[in-house]
């Protein structure tokens, strides 16, 4: 007997959405309070001045400003200057 029912797609041939995770605004570039600098999954790029960490580890812009990212001791940041 044929495992499969049909000639169909399989039941389990779907895939999950992607989460559009990454860098939404780049480094020279303005934001103004609440703009969301980069989307990710853990503190790949930590919060400098002027930047909130979200509960989602997204990174906010707290006011308006030019974005810059820095290393620091082999780690990343992110400051609105």
């Amino acid at each position: 007997m044929a495992h499969t029912k049909s000639q169909k797609a399989a039941s389990g041939n779907r895939d999950s959405r992607s989460k559009r995770l990454g860098v939404k605004i780049f480094g020279g570039q303005k934001v103004k309070p609440g703009y969301v600098i980069i989307r990710q999954k853990g503190t790949k790029f930590k919060p400098g001045g002027g930047v909130l960490l979200s509960k989602d580890y997204t990174l906010i812009a707290l006011r308006e400003g030019i974005v810059e990212f820095r290393r620091r001791n082999g780690k990343k940041y992110v400051f609105v200057v």
